[in-house]
């Protein structure tokens, strides 16, 4: 029977047993995501907060209805979204300044049916519920779970002339994917034990 090679058997060796880690460790976050999530779903009903500077927003508050003061707009972004009456189209988030320094505020304002809609809107006070912005992080950080977090954002309760209200944020909105990351782990690792067996195989008849 031929030698295993001890130097390339143990790097495959380590990185299946990282693999395997990081696929437990999935699983683990993938319970306190759920539990995170069924405190956030009691959270519209319960007592406002004041809105966060920084990320990230912890379930405690998440949802949790709140209020901010937009200054001034500094910018826009437009992403798919839905609004209170099941209406499909583009949310109109406000990139807002809320003092002479700091992160400011994003305010999820409304929602058009045009991507480049222009709204009619300066600033002031608006009362919603505590969010996250769109997760527009890629998948690899995700995994590695190098992901910056999210920034805190405001789902207005009423939207501006031209615009529909957006829907209430609730627990649906919170992605529990943590299931499908421990799943590709554990498939990389396998993965790489057949390719390395192969690899043997091939290895010994040659």
């Amino acid at each position: 029977m031929p030698r295993l090679p001890v130097i390339p058997t143990l790097i495959v060796a380590a990185l299946m047993a990282v693999m395997i880690g990081l696929g437990f460790w999935q699983l683990d976050r993938r319970a306190e995501k759920n539990a995170a999530i069924a405190m956030a779903a009691a959270n519209p009903g319960r007592p406002p907060v004041a809105f966060p500077k920084w990320p990230p927003v912890p379930p405690e508050i998440l949802f949790r209805p709140s209020s901010v003061v937009c200054l001034r707009v500094v910018g826009w972004q437009v992403v798919a979204g839905r609004a209170a009456d099941g209406a499909v189209g583009y949310r109109h988030i406000a990139q807002c300044a809320t003092g002479a320094e700091g992160p400011g505020a994003l305010i999820a304002l409304g929602v058009g049916q045009r991507p480049d809609e222009r709204v009619n809107w300066a600033g002031g006070r608006v009362e919603g519920w505590l969010s996250e912005e769109p997760d527009h992080r890629a998948l690899i950080t995700r995994l590695f779970g190098k992901a910056p977090p999210l920034r805190p954002m405001l789902v207005a309760r009423a939207a501006p002339a031209g615009l529909k209200p957006v829907a209430p944020p609730g627990a649906a909105d919170v992605p529990n994917n943590h299931l499908a990351y421990a799943v590709q782990w554990f498939l990389f690792a396998g993965i790489a034990a057949t390719i390395y067996i192969l690899a043997l195989r091939r290895r010994a008849r040659g």
